[in-house]
Order: structure tokens, then C-alpha cells, then sequence
């Protein structure tokens, strides 16, 4: 019989598909969300959905009830934006965390796998390996480096087995492709299908690598039984194929046969220029490797959002805290 595992943010992007592969597994699965970043129709049959914020602790508690494993993946997942709304992002990441370990020690769970971000990294060399120290340069990082010595502390407090999950980058089917502040591959494609230029920031050659989900579910869901990851941060996701911005928009108007023209707006304040991580970590510990190549991935999220349908950009789900000359124009004027 299989392990009750319990995911926070089920209907998002990752959520949703890290609960299609323990159910696969024949796990029992539960989890919640409260909609903000995913659809309730992401949720996959079989498993058990809770609408529940998870800094509503007492709903949390009894939503999780007796599982074995947490998966807290849910965030407000906006590292640009957190520097101008970051008490918004500030409280989906480290209150939401206190409060899922509190949900989580306060029921007995077994084991709590944190999702953390590169973001934990900064500006250091590439690719960024887990024993560099930390050096979060923007709310967003902060709020995830603290919430994992959070996570470390109420462990050993409390009794239960920890992994911080380092994912990054992570493009594919489910992602959400009308939010206006997050997830540039998904923003290029609805753009495009709608015969508008991708927007880019800076001069373009900020360079990253990206993960397609399964790529980084597979290794992510072994985190659940191995004995030997405990206690471990570990970055998941490519560590090649490290490429410009200017290339990511390249590569979809060749998919998409569509004639590039790029829009280039200034520097959006404290983005990293270069950030890929080392993967040595994860493939000795979990056999990490990838079946998907870029354009295999951007492919199928072609695909995704073509079914769907392209989107306007929802600029109401989130609110600009703070407005002054260095908000970018892209939000202040709606311009995505």
C-alpha cells in the first residue's frame, strides 16, 4: 500500500503534475490550493482537492490530515515582482511555509519536501552548486532562503525528515500563460499567437537553462522514500543548453513560424544576469537526466496553449504595492 502523500498548490503548474505521478504510483493524494496561480481543473481524478490558503492553518490542518509526506509547492512564484509587491509575495512563501510546517508537525507527518528556487543563489558564478552560500537579492529569494532554515529548524525540532528541492525554470503544459509577471516562455507564446512581439527586458542576454516538468517530477517525487537525500538541498534541472532570453524568443518564432521583431524594454531592478545550476548533485543522488530537449518542451507548451487558446494578461490578480519611476512600465501601463 502506498504512502498518503499531501501536496500544497495541487491545481498549479507543478502541484498539479507531481500529483499525477504518486497517483500513478498507486499513492493516495490530497492536497490544496487557493486558485490564485492554478485551475482547479489541473487537479488530477483520483485526487483529493481542499480550496484552502495555506496560511489558513486551521483549514490547512484538517485538510492534511494524517499524510505521511508534504510536498509544499505552493508560491507566488514572482521573483521580478517581489521587489515592488513584496509583502503580497512575502506571505505565499514564508507565512504560507510557517503554517504548513505547523500543519505538518502538529499532525505527524513522515517526511516535508520543501520547493525552494535558484533564486536562493544570486549573483555568483554558474553554475550555482548547493554548497554556495546563499545570497538572495531580491524578496522573493529572501522569503525562500528563510522559509528553508525554517524548515531545517522545525524538523529537528519536531522529529520528521526534510529535503529542500532546488527546481528551476520549469516550462510545460499547465503553466499558467496569462500572468503578465511571471513565466517568460509561456508569455513569449501567448504574445506571439496573437501576432505581438515578445517584450524583453534589458538587452536579452540574460542567460538561464530550462526544465521541462517531467524532466524535474521525475527526480522530485523519488525525494518522497530515499534515505539518502535527507537533510539535502538539491538543485533540479539542467545544467546545459544555457541560453539568452534572445534565444529562448528565437527558438519560438521558429516553432511558430512567426517573424521576430522583439520589443526591448529597460532593466527590470535586481534580476540576475546569468543563472544555471550544477546538476552533479541530483544525478548522483537521484540518477537525474533529461528526455527532453528545449525544443521538445517548448513544442508541447506550443501545443498547450494553442488548445486552450491564447489569453489576454490578468493584471488583477496581483496588485503593484508600491509605483514610482522604477516599477516597470510593461506593468504600470499594461503593456504584456
Amino acid at each position: 500500500m502506498g504512502s498518503k502523500v499531501y501536496i500544497t498548490g495541487i491545481a498549479g503548474f507543478l502541484g498539479s503534475h507531481l500529483a499525477d505521478a504518486f497517483i500513478e504510483a498507486g499513492h493516495e493524494v490530497a492536497g490544496n490550493d487557493n486558485l490564485c496561480g492554478g485551475y482547479e481543473s489541473n487537479v488530477p481524478d483520483g485526487a483529493e482537492f481542499h480550496r484552502v490558503d495555506c496560511t489558513d492553518l486551521d483549514e490547512l490542518k484538517s485538510a492534511m490530515g494524517d499524510a505521511d509526506i508534504v510536498y509544499h509547492t505552493a508560491a507566488r512564484a514572482h521573483e521580478g515582482l517581489s521587489v515592488f509587491s513584496p509583502a503580497q509575495i512575502n506571505e505565499s512563501i514564508y507565512q504560507a511555509t510557517t503554517c504548513t510546517l505547523s500543519a505538518a508537525a502538529d499532525n505527524g507527518v513522515d517526511r516535508f519536501v520543501y520547493c525552494s528556487s535558484m533564486s536562493r543563489y544570486g549573483e555568483q558564478e554558474t553554475p550555482f552548486t548547493e554548497a554556495m552560500e546563499p545570497k538572495p537579492q531580491d524578496p522573493y529569494a529572501i522569503s525562500k532562503v528563510a522559509s528553508e532554515e525554517l524548515v531545517a529548524l522545525m524538523s529537528d525540532v519536531h522529529g520528521f525528515d526534510y529535503v529542500i528541492a532546488v527546481p528551476h525554470n520549469i516550462i510545460g503544459p499547465r503553466q499558467r500563460f496569462d500572468d503578465p509577471f511571471r513565466n517568460v516562455a509561456s508569455i513569449f507564446i501567448n504574445r506571439m499567437l496573437q501576432g505581438k512581439q515578445p517584450v524583453i527586458y534589458g538587452d536579452g542576454e540574460q542567460k538561464r537553462c530550462f526544465s521541462f516538468v517531467q524532466d524535474c517530477v521525475r527526480p522530485l517525487k523519488k525525494l518522497a522514500h530515499q534515505d539518502v537525500v535527507v537533510g539535502e538541498t538539491i538543485n533540479i534541472g539542467p545544467d546545459d543548453n544555457f541560453i539568452t532570453i534572445n534565444t529562448l524568443a528565437e527558438v519560438i518564432a521558429d516553432i511558430l513560424k512567426f517573424d521576430l521583431d522583439p520589443i526591448y524594454m529597460k532593466d527590470r531592478p535586481q534580476e540576475v544576469k546569468l543563472a544555471n545550476c550544477s546538476a552533479d548533485k541530483s544525478r548522483r543522488l537521484l540518477g537525474y537526466e533529461t528526455q527532453y530537449t528545449l525544443r521538445d518542451g517548448l513544442e508541447e507548451m506550443v501545443d498547450y496553449i494553442q488548445r486552450e487558446g491564447p489569453r489576454e494578461f490578468d493584471y488583477d490578480h496581483l496588485e503593484l504595492e508600491i509605483v514610482n519611476d522604477k516599477t516597470p512600465e510593461t506593468w504600470t501601463e499594461q503593456l504584456i
